[in-house]
């Protein structure tokens, strides 16, 4: 059986960049929501919408069929999913719960037994597309655990997502955000690195762009942050903090696998670069500023300058 707004109510919890932008699509769509975030005043344009508050992951879970948890490290996922007032210690037999936070596959694994364990389902959901994904309801979602439970709540997969793959059983969908990450690390390098280059060269860089980004070294990154790295828009998409977390997560990872992969530690080295120069709290787009500062090159840049 799958859920439809006549069927359902939702329990929402975390409202960042872009859990507020993903929980307005189940609003929108119809769905009686619960929400609940650290900070109240972060889930006002939510209760605008519609939505009820919830004082704690308990009372969000209390009332709802399907709950979805969209928060920042694995330790708040732990909090709010297993903590003494979290979704477990509220959450009705029957019901599914959706993390679609970035975090550990081992974490997801243990979720989902005790979960079982209180006869409800459990999902590990991250995605990928970043804020704009978020907005415009086109994310990757990569799912682990039981495909009747995904075949649930797809409807409202749909309404934040437009790629939606079962990976797997539990922590299957943590492990293919892995993969995503890593593709994402090394990538943003080296569309950071061509920015400099050319620059450098004296080109012009939206000239140059306009060569290269539908070629073989076209990218999402490359279409998406070359954009904002041209403007000096260094606001978060998604933070350095976030995916400092991500590529530690990956590095583990790794390393209990016995595997080496140096890409993936130069470019976690230079995002901690990143993040003591003080840009934690700015979108992975910044690196861009570690490696400048690396040839004493000034940034932002303006086409034409």
């Amino acid at each position: 059986m799958t859920t439809s707004p006549e069927t359902a109510a939702i329990g929402w919890i975390g409202t960042g960049v872009m859990g507020s932008s993903m929980c307005g699509h189940l609003i929108e769509g119809g769905y009686r929501t619960a929400v609940h975030s650290r900070t109240r005043t972060r889930a006002e344009p939510l209760l605008a919408k519609g939505a009820a508050w919830a004082e704690s992951p308990a009372a969000v879970a209390t009332e709802a069929d399907v709950v979805f948890t969209m928060v920042g490290f694995p330790f708040d996922v732990r909090d709010v999913v297993l903590g003494s007032e979290g979704v477990l210690a509220g959450v009705r037999p029957g019901s599914v719960i959706v993390d679609m936070t970035t975090s550990e596959p081992s974490l997801a694994r243990e979720i989902y037994d005790a979960a079982r364990a209180k006869e409800v389902e459990s999902i590990d959901a991250p995605v990928s597309g970043g804020d704009v994904g978020a907005r415009n309801a086109t994310l990757s979602i990569m799912v682990g655990g039981d495909a009747a439970a995904l075949e649930h709540v797809r409807p409202l997969l749909e309404l934040v997502g437009k790629t939606i793959v079962h990976q797997g059983p539990a922590g299957a969908g943590q492990h293919t955000k892995m993969v995503n990450q890593i593709l994402i690390a090394t990538g943003m390098i080296g569309v950071c690195e061509a920015l400099l280059y050319a620059y450098r060269a004296g080109l012009d860089i939206e000239t140059v762009l306009e060569s290269v980004s539908g070629g073989a070294a076209g990218s999402w990154s490359l279409s998406n942050y070359a954009p904002r790295i041209l403007k000096g828009d260094f606001e978060p998409g998604f933070f350095v903090e976030h995916f400092l977390k991500d590529m530690e997560i990956a590095l583990e990872e790794a390393r209990r696998m016995n595997l080496a992969l140096p890409g993936l530690a130069l470019a976690h080295e230079l995002y901690l670069a990143l993040r003591a120069q003080g840009s934690g709290r700015k979108g992975t787009q910044a690196l861009i500023l570690a490696l400048a500062r690396l040839s004493d090159v000034d940034w932002p840049v303006r086409s034409g300058t």
